[in-house]
């Protein structure tokens, strides 16, 4: 299986061999925006669930289970949609299961169940799955192949911005409302009660994201013929893991598992690392608010990284950034008060680049296999389904989550070696000749 990129009549002297369609971009750049934002409020809800189902840190962090383990089982079958709908068919797809998972928010709320609420999490991230599965590589394609560490980045700028936004809105509406009320001491119907009454909250909140989504959806479906794609003869489904027989994409793949479950587990525990009497002792909601400077880091990063990417190898500098994490976290376990809170927030910004710079590194030379690739290193995001329950397990062993923060730590050091490894230019024979074989879609 494999799908071409879109194509266009190439101006005289282009070696783009893309599409470049500014109107496109930015509708690209709005899928960023969406399932950046809609990501990043777990970490608001995390605490909210935790109070209302009187859960440990291991338990509350299965919502990130549940959300992050559709990544590994959508991503190949998204990746085989989009070669049968094509990348603006498939993403109005994606839209429409992101909205069905907001909906089932209503009968999580009326079942007062935190199963329940699991579910509707991976049914919206199954629909975040295959928006990122198109967007990634269709960012990428739209323009020229030397620009893309640079593109993708800027692209990932508006994810940041979604993560940025979304959690300092969610801190004022979903945990804003937290009541007085100590649920460990409720039981019964009172506690039942309780807990309906509270997720009403929650359950408004993603109403409103399901309409938003449901405008979104229309709009990228009246665009859907905007590309002309070419494609190879399909295959098995499982097909694109052919691709981790390279060595530089399978580390690539393994590197995005450590950034997102390095990512995802600082950010799922930034409220209660703040609320630590020894950190700033913050109030559940002021907490949640400063999430947003985590992911404001990224955000001012990535416009940063955009920039530096033409000027700087991407390998070096991903392993510059990877190294000032790991710097930063040792400050923040290591000291208290404003030193401790404003480094570890300070990681957002050292995670800027690397998403997007490990995922272009990885797909470099996969030509007419991008999507197959896209479809391999989403399924690596499942760590993010991994790592941060670890992550909660081991505050949960030591009564501390500074200790725990040893293991974000691993990851920016694996990251780091890779991509010392990936600074050398990709050699010809790690390009994927394009088919010969291709229909118009």
């Amino acid at each position: 299986m494999a799908i071409g990129a879109p194509v266009a009549p190439p101006a005289a002297g282009d070696a783009s061999h893309g599409y470049d369609a500014p109107d496109l971009k930015w509708f690209v750049f709005a899928l960023f925006f969406i399932f950046g934002g809609i990501t990043s409020l777990n970490d608001v809800i995390i605490p909210k669930l935790k109070e209302l189902f009187t859960l440990n840190y291991a338990q509350a962090l299965l919502v990130q289970s549940a959300f992050f383990a559709a990544y590994a089982l959508i991503s190949l079958p998204a990746a085989a949609i989009v070669r049968r709908l094509g990348y603006m068919r498939t993403a109005s797809l994606g839209l429409v299961t992101m909205m069905a998972g907001c909906l089932l928010f209503v009968p999580a709320s009326q079942s007062a169940t935190f199963g329940v609420f699991l579910l509707a999490l991976f049914v919206l991230a199954a629909g975040i799955t295959i928006v990122q599965v198109v967007a990634n590589p269709l960012i990428s394609l739209l323009g020229h192949p030397r620009t893309a560490h640079s593109r993708l980045t800027f692209a990932q700028a508006f994810n940041s911005l979604g993560t940025t936004i979304f959690p300092y809105v969610g801190s004022i509406v979903i945990l804003g409302s937290l009541a007085t009320v100590d649920a460990s001491t409720l039981t019964g119907p009172a506690l039942a009660a309780y807990r309906a009454e509270e997720t009403q909250v929650v359950v408004h909140t993603y109403l409103a994201l399901a309409a938003a989504l449901a405008v979104v959806a229309i709009v990228v479906w009246s665009r859907r013929n905007r590309l002309q794609e070419q494609q190879a003869p399909g295959g098995s489904i499982f097909a694109p893991l052919t691709l981790l027989r390279r060595p530089r994409f399978a580390m690539g793949a393994a590197c995005i598992f450590l950034y997102v479950g390095a990512e995802v587990a600082i950010g799922s525990l930034i409220v209660n690392y703040l609320m630590e009497p020894e950190v700033l002792g913050l109030s559940d909601q002021d907490a949640g608010k400063r999430v947003a400077l985590y992911w404001g880091g990224a955000l001012v990063g990535r416009f940063i990284g955009a920039y530096l990417l033409t000027r700087i190898s991407p390998g070096k500098l991903l392993a510059a950034f990877a190294g000032g994490a790991i710097a930063l976290l040792a400050i923040s376990t290591n000291s208290t008060g404003n030193v401790a809170a404003v480094s570890l927030l300070a990681i957002g910004l050292m995670n800027s680049i690397m998403f997007p710079t490990i995922f272009s590194l990885a797909s470099e030379g996969l030509g007419p296999r991008a999507a197959e690739g896209s479809g391999v290193i989403a399924t690596a995001i499942v760590g993010g389904a991994i790592i941060p329950p670890l992550t909660g397990q081991l505050a949960d062993s030591s009564g501390s989550l500074q200790f725990a923060m040893i293991l974000p730590a691993i990851c920016y050091g694996l990251i780091l070696a890779y991509g010392l490894y990936a600074r050398r230019p990709l050699v010809a024979d790690d390009v994927l000749a394009t088919p010969t074989s291709t229909s118009a879609h």
